[in-house]
C-alpha cells in the first residue's frame, strides 16, 4: 500500500495539497499561492513549535522590514551575489521612479544588520539573539511546486544572533543545531545533519551546516540551515563594539532559517494511499467524532457524542454531524489526516464503549467508555511516536555506503535513495564528482573517512553524502 503512492508521489503531493485543503495554487501569479484555513491551522500549530523552541532558548520576536533599499543590499556583494538574480525590485511609487530601488526581501541580513549597528554599542550588549517570521521574495526560474521551490516563500523563520568572541558564536551554531534537531524531531522529521562545501555554502559564511531530509521521491529537500558568519558581515555594516580592554572590536554573528518546506516535509514523510497522516501536536483536528446514527436512535447518539465531546475538553475534537453517510466521512478525514477518529453507534452505547480507527495503521478497535480519556491519550501519543519511527526507519534504509561514482548513480536514481561515500577535500575533484555522477555533493559529515576518494583515488579526508536534491 505504501509503495503506489511512493511511486506516484508528484502526483500524490499534488492532489493532497487541493484535497486535503492546504493551498489554492490558483492564484494568477506563478510560485505564489493562498493558504486555506485547514492548511493555515497546520501552519500554525508548526509556528507555535518553532516559537517556543527559540524562545526557551533566549530569542526574542522581532519584526524587521519588508523593502531594502538597494544601497544597503549592494554592501554585501559576495552575500548578494548568491541572490543577485532572483531580486524582486521596486522601482517606482505610484506613477513616480523612486529615487532608490527597494528591493523585497530575499534574505533579511541587509535589512537587520544595519539596525545591529545602531543598537550595539559594548560587550555589555551581548549577547543578541532575534527572530523574526516572515515572507521573502526570491524570482525563482526553475519548476515551482507548492511549499518546496517557491517565489513568496510564506513562512520563513530566521534568527540572528551577535557576540563577543567567535567562541561564543560557535557555541551558538551548536545551540542553533540543538534548537533545530528539537524543531525537528518534534514534528516527526527525521534528518541528516551535515556541513556544506565551501563552493554551496551560505554567502559570506564562515560555513554553513545544513539538514536535510529525503522525500519519497528520492529528491533530498534541505529543511534548516545555521551558519557561522564570523566577522564578516560586521564588517560590511560596522557592527562594532567596545571590548573588555576598551578597543573597538568586529562583532561575531550567527544565523539560522527554516521556510515552509517543513511544512512540506511533514505532509510528505507521513502520508500513504489514504492522503496525509499528521503528527497530533499540528493536526488542526487531533480527534474527529462520527456519528453512526439508526432510525429511532439518533438523539440518544447524539446524547453519547455531546458528553464525550465534553470529556475531551484540551483536544482539538470535530464532530462530523453532516448530513452524509459514514463513509464518505471517513474518507474525508482520511484524506486530511485526522489521527484519531472515534465511531458512536448505538451498538457501543449499549456495549458501553467507543470505536476507535488509528489514521497511522488503520487499526480499529473498542475501548471502555470509563477509559476513553485516558485511552485517547494513550494512542495520540503512541500515533506521535509510530509515525516519527516510521519515518526515521525509512530515511535509515535508503542510505548506501558506496565506493566508487558508478555505484553513487545506482543508489541516487534507481534506488531513490542518498549515497555516503568518501572524498579527498579538493575542491575542484568535488566539483569533478558532481559533474560525473551528474548528482549533488550534499554535505560533508563529522564520521572518518577510510579509504581512497571515488574521484581521484587519493586518500579521502571526507565522508560525504551525496543525492538528487530540489
Amino acid at each position: 500500500m505504501e509503495e503506489k503512492w511512493r511511486n506516484r508521489f508528484g502526483e500524490w503531493y499534488s492532489d493532497i495539497i487541493e484535497k486535503a485543503e492546504i493551498l489554492d495554487v490558483r492564484y494568477p501569479v506563478k510560485g505564489i499561492h493562498v493558504w486555506l484555513p485547514y492548511g493555515f491551522k497546520i501552519r500554525r500549530y508548526v509556528l507555535a513549535i518553532i516559537r517556543n523552541e527559540l524562545e526557551k532558548r533566549g530569542h526574542e520576536e522581532t519584526l524587521f522590514p519588508l523593502l531594502i533599499p538597494d544601497y544597503e543590499l549592494a554592501k554585501e556583494g559576495k552575500h548578494i551575489k548568491g541572490f543577485e538574480d532572483e531580486v524582486y525590485w521596486v522601482t517606482h511609487g505610484g506613477i513616480n521612479p523612486l529615487e532608490v530601488k527597494l528591493a523585497l526581501r530575499p534574505t533579511s541580513e541587509t535589512a537587520i544588520y544595519p539596525m545591529f549597528a545602531l543598537w550595539i554599542r559594548s560587550h555589555a550588549d551581548f549577547p543578541v539573539k532575534i527572530y523574526q517570521i516572515v515572507n521573502t521574495f526570491r524570482y525563482e526560474t526553475k519548476h515551482t511546486r507548492p511549499l518546496i521551490r517557491l517565489r513568496e516563500i510564506t513562512t520563513f523563520s530566521e534568527a540572528h544572533t551577535c557576540h563577543g568572541s567567535y567562541e561564543e558564536a560557535e557555541a551558538q551554531v551548536k545551540e542553533g543545531v540543538d534548537s533545530y534537531s528539537s524543531i525537528f524531531k518534534a514534528l516527526g522529521i527525521p534528518f541528516i545533519l551535515s556541513r556544506r562545501p565551501e563552493w554551496d555554502k551560505f554567502p559570506g559564511a564562515d560555513y554553513t551546516l545544513a539538514f536535510d531530509t529525503l522525500f519519497p521521491d528520492g529528491r533530498t529537500l534541505q529543511i534548516g540551515t545555521v551558519h557561522q558568519l564570523g566577522q564578516n558581515f560586521a564588517e560590511t555594516f560596522e557592527i562594532t563594539f567596545e571590548n573588555l580592554e576598551g578597543e573597538q572590536e568586529y562583532a561575531y554573528q550567527t544565523c539560522y532559517g527554516m521556510s515552509d518546506r517543513v511544512i512540506a516535509a511533514l505532509l510528505s514523510l507521513h502520508g500513504d494511499d489514504s492522503g496525509l497522516s499528521l503528527i497530533p501536536e499540528v493536526a488542526p483536528i487531533q480527534v474527529v467524532i462520527i456519528p453512526v446514527w439508526k432510525k429511532g436512535h439518533i438523539d440518544e447518539v447524539n446524547r453519547e457524542i455531546g458528553g464525550i465531546d465534553k470529556e475531551l475538553v484540551g483536544y482539538r475534537v470535530h464532530i462530523d454531524n453532516r448530513d452524509k453517510r459514514p463513509g464518505r466521512k471517513y474518507y474525508d478525514w482520511e484524506i486530511k489526516g485526522v489521527p484519531l477518529r472515534l465511531e458512536v453507534g448505538i451498538r457501543d452505547i449499549e456495549n458501553q464503549v467507543v470505536t476507535f480507527v488509528r489514521r497511522d495503521t488503520g487499526e480499529k478497535f473498542p475501548v471502555k467508555r470509563e477509559e476513553l480519556r485516558d485511552k485517547v491519550e494513550e494512542v495520540l501519543e503512541d500515533i506521535r511516536k509510530n509515525l516519527s519511527e516510521r519515518a526515521q526507519k525509512y530515511l535509515e534504509s535508503r542510505i548506501f555506503k558506496v565506493y566508487s561514482i558508478e555505484n553513487v548513480k545506482e543508489v541516487v536514481y534507481n534506488k531513490k535513495g542518498i549515497a555516503k561515500t568518501l572524498w579527498c577535500g579538493r575542491k575542484d575533484c568535488g566539483v569533478d564528482i558532481e559533474e560525473r555522477a551528474d548528482v549533488d555533493i550534499l554535505g560533508i559529515l563529522e564520521e572518518e573517512a577510510e579509504g581512497s576518494c571515488i574521484g581521484c583515488g587519493e586518500k579521502a579526508e571526507k565522508q560525504v553524502i551525496m543525492g538528487r536534491s530540489y
